[in-house]
């Protein structure tokens, strides 16, 4: 039989692989995308084998993707607390604590899950490695805010995008009601400089720069699954 080396394997391993490091009883965060959701998958069947799981969705999409895998499911107001949260990326620093996330607009509630839970395990395929990050950061931002933010954005370096949707017309609306703006700042030469100057502007709810929150990266290739502890 000839060898899977297909990137949706590679996510699936990743996915399987930080799945198993949940054990009975922990409250999960699910994050948001196409690995995660392999993450998912793999705790419904768990489940469904007896693990006593409950899972904190991140966005409508994950918690759909729950509901039909099968996950017991709690609102983060529900929980003393997050055991472990699983999420993937869009760009994962190599030899490094920073990441990019945001490609599903989810990601204001993924950094408060994340951040609250007491391990963030990172799921990703090879692709999405890097030595240096430069995958334009998305900018959550409050409608009203969208022309000020824009032009903040630009004065520390960077070219804000209105992201449009793509089945209809007009911008990507999140989960809360606002606006996303891709922000290219080319490759960031200090993540954490840029993650708090954009965290002081006006009107941002959110950016996507997620800096020192990773406890692993679980990477999944066409041999396994890489795991690096950070």
């Amino acid at each position: 039989m000839e060898k899977d080396t297909s990137e949706t394997a590679a996510k699936r391993r990743a996915g399987e692989s930080a799945a198993e490091r949940v054990e009975d009883g922990m409250v999960v965060g699910l994050g948001t995308g196409s690995t995660a959701a392999c993450a998912i998958d793999a705790l419904g069947r768990r489940a469904d084998a007896g693990l006593d799981i409950r899972g904190v969705a991140t966005s409508f999409q994950s918690r759909e993707r729950a509901k039909a895998a099968g996950v017991p499911l709690a609102s983060l107001d529900e929980v003393d607390a997050v055991d472990v949260a699983i999420d993937g990326a869009d760009e994962v620093l190599e030899g490094g604590n920073a990441l990019v996330k945001g490609g599903g607009a989810a990601h204001a509630r993924e950094k408060i899950v994340d951040a609250f839970a007491d391990d963030f395990l990172v799921v990703a395929d090879p692709s999405k490695l890097t030595n240096a990050l430069s995958h334009p950061v998305p900018v959550e931002v409050l409608p009203d805010a969208r022309t000020t933010v824009s032009a903040s954005v630009e004065a520390l370096g960077g070219d804000p995008v209105l992201r449009a949707a793509t089945r209809k017309d007009g911008p990507v609306v999140t989960d809360n009601g606002n606006l996303v703006l891709d922000c290219d700042f080319g490759a960031i030469d200090d993540p954490a400089g840029l993650a708090t100057a954009l965290a002081g502007l006006p009107g941002v709810v959110e950016h996507g720069l997620f800096v020192g929150l990773t406890d692993e990266v679980h990477v999944g290739d066409d041999d396994g699954v890489r795991v690096r502890a950070l």
